[in-house]
């Protein structure tokens, strides 16, 4: 059935559905998984990465981690090559409110910008949907910080913790157990260590296998971070050490 009505984007099926929607969707659940989590000083984003060579100069390119403005980032899952348009969008849009209002753009207008284009995608013929899932977090002096997650049929919902990607499900069956009100960015970084090794395939966490970063905010200062590998990997070892801890109390 779904052969006949799958061929365009604008055309819903007897059910009501529109596969090509559907297909970006699962596109993105077998890319690398990305989280976010909230807390209460801070937003913690955690993303695997798919590129890994010795030869690859990580310092020079993030794979999965975009800087949108001064006070807004984001961490992505699908097809990257998508994700670069709506982040240049992102990054226009944003620098003109600023230079509309004098002021930084509300993380939940640049969100709802962004889902409006993705939207339109599924709405006119001739284009498919962007293959690609956004998790963005940001502060803001209306609503302190926030972390959304969009799709590609241009959905959004604020999230306190939350995954997209590979295995999302068992991800935010972890975090929706395990995430408090008063977690600290260090707890929420060591949680994102805890259910990355738990939803990826790789036997075993490496900083090469992991982008970390984090927004947090300094005085009147929103600070956005990529972690470093040396960051990253104090960050397996405090985890291991955590969750060995938890073992010997749990016998």
């Amino acid at each position: 059935m779904a052969r006949r009505y799958d061929g365009r984007t604008t055309t819903f099926s007897p059910e009501g559905r529109l596969y090509q929607v559907e297909y970006a969707m699962e596109a993105i659940s077998h890319a690398g998984t990305s989280l976010g989590i909230l807390s209460k000083d801070g937003i913690v984003l955690a993303a695997e990465k798919k590129i890994i060579s010795k030869l690859l100069d990580s310092d020079k390119k993030a794979e999965k981690m975009y800087k949108l403005d001064g006070h807004i980032a984001c961490s992505v899952a699908g097809i990257t090559a998508d994700a670069n348009i709506l982040i240049q969008y992102a990054r226009l849009a944003a620098q003109r409110y600023h230079f509309q209002y004098q002021e930084p753009i509300p993380v939940e207008n640049l969100v709802k910008m962004l889902c409006d284009t993705k939207q339109g995608y599924t709405q006119f013929g001739g284009q498919r949907p962007f293959g690609v899932s956004l998790l963005y977090a940001g502060w803001d002096p209306y609503f302190g910080f926030q972390l959304y997650h969009s799709d590609p049929s241009g959905n959004y919902g604020g999230w306190k913790a939350t995954a997209i990607g590979a295995n999302f499900q068992g991800a935010q069956s972890i975090l929706k157990q395990d995430w408090r009100d008063d977690l600290t960015i260090q707890e929420a970084s060591l949680l994102a260590i805890k259910v990355m090794s738990k939803t990826m395939d790789s036997t075993s966490l490496s900083p090469e296998k992991l982008e970390f970063a984090v927004i947090k905010k300094e005085g009147d200062q929103v600070i956005y971070t990529v972690l470093d590998e040396k960051d990253v990997e104090k960050l397996l070892k405090e985890a291991d050490i955590k969750i060995s801890q938890e073992e010997q109390e749990g016998n």
